[in-house]
């Protein structure tokens, strides 16, 4: 009996989203007084991997092969299922990415197991195995109860806090076989944003819609952002008007976001919106209409005009 834990890492570094999922995977470790360990794709050097010792990660198994680095659903999917079985694992737990909704559910398959997603509670063991999961784009929660012997979650972004708690590490390499069928679907490139932080991890983000008139009007969004260290956002009909990139859309059809801050400037607040940004911890909205529907969900609002109050905010900002 033993908890797993799926690593990604880009550009040398482990995802923060990652991090928080192996924290989570140590504090169920404590609960059931199981070993934890993970098994890390992408790629990272072995000096990164050992880091995870911080975490409370006892073993780490790496992946050498084109196909793990650039993050092939299908070899992934067989190498979890295998350091799985090599550890033993009943509990397998993966951070929410558009790498783990792939590989999770094939993974669950292949073991037969239980699986949720969208958790933010640590397991409830005293009558079975419960959970609590985010649901309705953060509106509810739902408390679901796995049955089967294998469990597998997703942990929602910046539902669990990094919390230290220092082992020594070992690192050895995992050895996969795979087969013609694992490799289907191949990679064969890829094509990075040239955001500087990426939306979906970022701790805070700052997002413009029409209200800005123009793309020429960015650089209030980009100026607050750099001043935040954040990742820049709009609505729909800012990248459907090619004002800005359409990876930067944010919303239901566009990327949905977790971050501990959100700043809506000049967006008015459409449902399909508000859909992608429910889970953020605080949202902050800025807009000289106060009758826009973003200030229902807005924990904080500035009624204003946004070319008068953004640059004022972004000085004051700038001093702290």
């Amino acid at each position: 009996m033993s908890v797993l834990v799926l690593i990604e890492a880009t550009e040398g570094s482990i995802k923060k989203s990652s991090i928080e999922a192996a924290c989570y995977a140590k504090a169920v470790a404590t609960q059931t007084n199981a070993p934890v360990s993970a098994l890390v794709v992408g790629d990272a050097s072995e000096t990164e991997i050992q880091t995870l010792g911080k975490f409370g990660i006892e073993k780490a198994y790496f992946l050498e092969g084109e196909s793990f680095k650039r993050f092939a659903i299908g070899p992934v999917s067989v190498a979890l299922a295998k350091a799985a079985k090599s550890t033993s694992a009943n509990v397998i737990i993966g951070a929410k990415s558009n790498l783990s909704d792939a590989v999770l559910p094939r993974t669950t398959a292949a073991l037969q197991a239980s699986m949720t997603t969208n958790v933010v509670s640590l397991p409830s063991t005293s009558g079975g195995f419960e959970v609590k999961r985010s649901i309705f784009t953060g509106k509810a929660f739902a408390t679901v109860k796995l049955e089967a012997d294998i469990k597998v979650l997703s942990v929602k972004k910046n539902a669990i806090d990094l919390t230290e708690s220092p082992v020594s590490i070992q690192v050895e390499k995992l050895e996969v076989s795979l087969s013609d069928a694992d490799n289907s679907v191949k990679v064969t490139g890829q094509e990075k944003a040239n955001a500087e932080i990426s939306l979906p991890e970022a701790d805070i983000v700052v997002s413009g819609g029409r209200g800005l008139k123009g793309p020429e009007n960015w650089g209030l969004v980009t100026d607050l952002a750099k001043t935040l260290h954040a990742a820049t956002g709009c609505s729909k009909p800012v990248s459907d008007l090619d004002w800005r990139p359409h990876h930067e859309h944010v919303g239901q059809t566009g990327i949905k976001v977790s971050p501990n801050l959100y700043i809506a400037i000049g967006i008015s607040g459409a449902i399909q919106h508000i859909a992608g940004i429910n889970s953020s911890k605080v949202i902050v909205a800025i807009n000289k209409d106060p009758e826009a529907p973003i200030f229902k969900v807005a924990d904080y609002g500035i009624v204003g005009d946004a070319f008068e109050v953004v640059p004022k905010l972004t000085e004051a900002l700038s001093k702290i």
